[in-house]
């Protein structure tokens, strides 16, 4: 990373790190792009209000969100809609993509607020998963989509195979939906709290079947917070014994 490229606040990830994560991505970032993408928002607010990687994030998460779709399109000819929309969220979820960005070293290379940093954020699935959309914008402002595609579905190719083995059933919500449907239980209903400042917000999720609470979860961002609920919930109706409560 070189001096002109870093953040103000006076903070830079690691070097031999930096250069780790490069050579594992593939592809020449443009290197303030590639700050950029690592600067999470509790370092930019402790540094006085620097740029943060959300833009990035946005933008990647619409980039990965067309490659998926495409690769699966193209290659499941036969599976109906409903079962390709799985199948895509079972390979963007916030623990999918957190699977992808640890092995990458992420985590290392990260620019965080002390206080995240000491909590261990350079672990935590929600950030990991935010950090390497935001990559994938960094890296499609820089090469182009196509470079971009062949980057995305090397990083995802476990991923793609075990969502099609599966049978795409990683999306929490909607499996759900359907359990609760054929169980009779009717729709399910969630209620969602936040606590914390805007640049460290944390949601907690509860989800409500019938009247009856099934399950609960958190995140930093509301959609994380209602999948780990719906999670819980859709194993509680696995067990006949919840059912009778």
């Amino acid at each position: 990373m070189t001096r002109s490229s870093a953040p103000r606040g006076g903070r830079s990830a690691p070097q031999a790190s930096l250069e780790a994560l490069i050579a594992s991505l593939g592809e020449q970032i443009d290197p303030e792009l590639l700050v950029l993408a690592l600067t999470h928002r509790s370092f930019a607010h402790e540094a006085g209000g620097v740029p943060t990687n959300e833009r990035l994030e946005f933008l990647g998460d619409s980039v990965l969100g067309v490659v998926v779709t495409e690769y699966l399109f193209t290659n499941h000819p036969d599976v109906p809609e409903g079962d390709l929309a799985k199948m895509r969220a079972a390979c963007v979820s916030q623990r999918a993509l957190a699977s992808v960005a640890g092995p990458l070293g992420l985590g290392s290379v990260l620019l965080l607020g002390r206080g995240e940093a000491n909590s261990g954020g350079g672990e935590k699935d929600s950030i990991l998963s935010d950090t390497l959309e935001a990559v994938i914008g960094a890296t499609f402002l820089s090469v182009g989509l196509e470079r971009t595609r062949v980057m995305v579905l090397r990083l995802l190719a476990d991923l793609l195979a075990s969502a099609a083995r599966a049978g795409a059933g990683l999306d929490w919500k909607t499996s759900l939906q359907e359990r609760s449907a054929s169980l009779g239980l009717g729709v399910p209903v969630y209620q969602v709290e936040h606590t914390g400042p805007d640049h460290a917000r944390v949601f907690t999720a509860t989800v409500m079947l019938s009247g009856v609470e099934r399950g609960h979860g958190t995140g930093t961002a509301k959609k994380h917070a209602e999948q780990g609920a719906a999670e819980m919930a859709f194993g509680s109706l696995a067990d006949p014994e919840t059912l009778a409560d």
